[in-house]
């Protein structure tokens, strides 16, 4: 019996979770080189958010974009993909979770996904962060089920 359970899945299941993988890996490290360049200004959205206490501002600010940055290469390099993939997941859906509690609350804030600069000052509504994070998640989601869900091989000769 073939004790790698990866390669009892279909070749294109396979396939679409190296892609995917890669593309969420590449999503983090993107996310994070602005916001590791510039921690004063990323500081400065995070405070905007209004969620975070104001003594822990500055360590999120530090320490997020380096988190993106190790998940990213993790994911990119295919380490520790449980661990990865699960941490992806909390991550999106904090970030998911703090744009959708801004937009209930009106304010239209920065998003400071990818940039420490005015990505709402380019015309983009909060609703489009929403909806690009939301496709994000949705990949972030096929990798857990795909990693954590899968069928589990019976061993009929043991009955």
């Amino acid at each position: 019996m073939n004790e790698n359970k990866q390669y009892n899945r279909p070749l294109w299941n396979r396939r679409l979770f190296f892609w995917g993988r890669l593309l969420l890996g590449a999503i983090f490290i993107l996310a994070s080189v602005d916001k590791i360049l510039h921690p004063a200004a990323f500081a400065k959205i995070i405070y905007n958010y209004q969620i975070v206490p104001d003594g822990a501002v500055n360590f999120t600010a530090i320490m997020l974009p380096w988190i993106e940055l190790l998940l990213g290469l993790l994911l990119m390099l295919g380490l520790w993909i449980p661990g990865a993939v699960v941490l992806s997941n909390l991550l999106l859906l904090t970030f998911f979770g703090a744009i959708l509690f801004n937009v209930a609350r009106g304010l239209d804030i920065n998003c400071g996904c990818f940039s420490t600069t005015g990505e709402v000052a380019s015309g983009a509504p909060m609703g489009w962060y929403l909806l690009r994070d939301g496709i994000f998640l949705l990949l972030a989601l096929y990798l857990f089920f795909y990693v954590f869900l899968r069928k589990r091989p019976t061993n009929r000769s043991a009955v």
